[in-house]
């Protein structure tokens, strides 16, 4: 049987980000609106992780997260707690919640999932990876580049380039999403690996180095997850019975 995920989040967006975070885990996500909700389906469901939000109305993410903890049956349910702000104040009383962790939003994917996995070893890391071609800008030291995505996830992207860059080196990415999806995308993001002429780490592909975005917008984030499910839908086979 799959373990259950709560997430907890006034906002439909945020939970829908999440819910795409955790496509490739086996588990059964559950969501809830509010802390007074997310606390009957904790008594009702078990769930093995819990994200929530601490800023809800009817009953906030510390109230919730305390009852959770006092409760007996519950106390040893994992609670990460998320923020709009990283505020001081806020971790500190998030933390006197009980809380088994603590993220800030934006949400970075990475973080959220390494931050799950510790809790819950079933989280499944994985993404998806999209084949596509569309120019990207990418700018670096006040000076612009360009050059063509070999492939796109939503932690990062392969850009096919003839420049040069350290491992590690940090940059400003602008591209487009293919149609239908046409959004625009803007993004910091970090070199996390080169594949080039004296670096030649996969020979399979073209030339350029794989860049791991950092804090990538929410709005961003969810355009690009459409876009990823919008092509699997389409790659996925079509079984017909004779």
């Amino acid at each position: 049987m799959s373990q259950k995920v709560l997430l907890v989040d006034d906002v439909n967006m945020f939970i829908e980000l999440e819910r795409d975070y955790l496509q490739l885990s086996a588990v059964d996500v559950l969501t809830a609106r509010d802390g007074q909700e997310a606390l009957q389906i904790c008594k009702l469901e078990r769930p093995a992780l819990v994200f929530m939000d601490l800023h809800m109305p009817v009953m906030n993410g510390v109230d919730c997260c305390r009852a959770i903890k006092q409760n007996p049956a519950l106390k040893s349910t994992p609670v990460v707690m998320i923020t709009s702000e990283g505020k001081e104040a806020d971790r500190l009383l998030c933390l006197g919640a009980g809380c088994d962790g603590f993220l800030t939003k934006p949400l970075d994917r990475r973080l959220f999932l390494e931050t799950a996995r510790r809790l819950l070893p079933s989280i499944d890391r994985r993404e998806h990876r999209i084949v596509c071609r569309q120019k990207v800008n990418y700018r670096i030291s006040g000076v612009t580049f360009s050059g063509y995505i070999g492939n796109l996830s939503q932690s990062g992207v392969y850009i096919s380039t003839a420049c040069d860059l350290q491992q590690g080196a940090l940059l400003e990415l602008i591209f487009t999403l293919p149609e239908p999806y046409g959004s625009v995308v803007t993004a910091k993001g970090r070199v996390a690996w080169v594949n080039t002429s004296e670096v030649r780490q996969k020979s399979s592909m073209p030339e350029g180095f794989g860049i791991e975005f950092l804090a990538l917008p929410e709005e961003a984030a969810r355009d690009i997850g459409r876009f990823i499910e919008g092509e699997r839908r389409l790659s996925a086979p079509v079984w017909r019975v004779s």
